[in-house]
């Protein structure tokens, strides 16, 4: 990394920031706001498997099932590769799949939005989108096993417990500044 004219930082290869977390901590969001703030492109991964599939994520759980969503989901983050300076919003699951997690670490840095399931549960508005996400008893299932590898990926860690958006956007935008991400 090096300093180039007028304060801005020149990053060397790829250097992406992937935001991850549980469905509905606001991945997406975030992605878009610092996207806007900070003037770096952003991506969704669930968009891109979405339009490289041709139909919604609920279709290809139900035609296609878990696992081609799981592979279409790979094939797009290795396709990052080739682009420079992403905010990413990954989707709930990507930690599924360990050699997800590697592909994220070498091509930047892994964000882990840290928060509880019932604040999830308050943010997610269509249900019917989230195939993975079935009944209170399967989402609290799924939680619990999604959320260490989390951890596992993470290499920040931003807990979004009881903050406004506003304040969750601050805090990540402002350490992500101070470590040269942004």
């Amino acid at each position: 990394m090096e300093s180039a004219g007028q304060g801005y930082v020149v990053h060397e290869g790829c250097d992406h920031i992937f935001f991850v977390g549980f469905l509905g901590a606001g991945k997406s969001t975030l992605a878009r706001n610092l996207s806007g703030l900070f003037h770096r492109p952003c991506v969704d991964t669930d968009r891109l498997v979405e339009r490289a599939l041709g139909k919604s994520i609920a279709c290809v759980f139900s035609e296609d099932g878990e696992d081609a969503f799981r592979d279409e989901e790979t094939r797009v983050l290795k396709g990052l590769e080739a682009r420079k300076s992403l905010l990413v919003s990954c989707g709930g699951g990507i930690v599924e799949r360990p050699e997800n997690a590697g592909l994220m670490r070498q091509m930047g840095t892994v964000v882990f939005l840290d928060g509880d399931l019932s604040d999830s549960m308050r943010q997610i508005r269509s249900r019917e989108r989230r195939p993975d996400l079935g009944s209170a008893r399967q989402a609290e299932r799924l939680y619990r096993h999604r959320y260490p590898l989390y951890r596992e990926a993470a290499d920040i860690t931003i807990d979004i417990r009881n903050k406004t958006f506003e304040q969750v956007a601050l805090e990540s935008g402002r350490l992500l500044w101070e470590k040269g991400l942004l």
